[in-house]
């Protein structure tokens, strides 16, 4: 028997960390074994698609498997006390429960291995505690996992291509109608007025932008001018000055 109430549910919050970070990587190997949504930087999308799956899994399993797994943990005290394998059964028929609910077979098999899963663990600890033995390695595994998987897989990624003038442009110009495509002008008439456009680019950082889209239009000897900037880097395009409306 545990000697507390706080290491009964310091067992229960374990088993459900160790359940909830070997099922999300357990998800992103099987997604990621038909490829990286991106050729670049796969340690960070590994991170970000664990904390997606993990706040999905981690309620489930904090929330029903906990439940669950109290529930029969009193019946085992009752009438099997010495049975820890069939404790970890009986938690995976359950696991299969969800998934059977809304007939999704493969969510009935992933709820089943994540029961499994966490009944072993749950037991695993609870025999350490009888023995006065620490558990700090159930959670330092499963970061040290994470954080490893995350360092290979970002060391392995090959680098990224310069972010180039040409980029910053194509980016930049997406948001804009009639400017040309590239550093240059173009000379035509809109209604009354004789019209310049004009598109330049200068980068003011490394690999940092303002691409400035210029309209200059002239009507009766009269000209006006009209400018549109962005900045723009690899990750973001922002809108850097607007002095008049460029498209009359």
């Amino acid at each position: 028997m545990e000697t507390s109430k706080g290491s009964f549910f310091l067992r229960k919050i374990t088993a459900t960390f160790i359940t909830t970070a070997f099922i999300s990587i357990l998800f992103i190997i099987i997604i990621f074994n038909e490829g990286f949504e991106f050729e670049y930087n796969p340690g960070n999308q590994f991170i970000g698609w664990f904390l997606v799956y993990a706040m999905y899994a981690g309620v489930i399993v904090l929330i029903y498997g906990n439940v669950v797994s109290i529930a029969v943990e009193y019946l085992q005290r009752k009438m099997f006390q010495q049975n820890d394998w069939l404790y970890v059964l009986i938690l995976g028929f359950f696991g299969l429960g969800i998934g059977l609910i809304f007939q999704e077979i493969t969510a009935a098999i992933y709820g089943m291995i994540a029961a499994i899963i966490y009944g072993f663990f749950d037991k695993w600890i609870y025999r350490r505690n009888k023995q006065g033995k620490k558990i700090k390695l159930f959670w330092l595994i499963p970061i040290a996992s994470i954080v490893l998987s995350w360092g290979y897989l970002e060391l392995t990624s090959p680098p990224m291509p310069p972010f180039t003038k040409e980029d910053a442009l194509s980016r930049a110009n997406s948001s804009t109608n009639g400017f040309p495509d590239t550093v240059g002008q173009l000379e035509g008439t809109i209604g009354d007025y004789q019209v310049i456009r004009e598109t330049s680019v200068e980068e003011i950082e490394e690999e940092v932008y303002v691409v400035t889209f210029t309209e200059h239009r002239t009507k009766d000897m009269e000209t006006d001018t009209a400018k549109l900037s962005y900045k723009v880097d690899r990750h973001s395009l922002i809108l850097n000055s607007n002095d008049k409306d460029v498209n009359p």
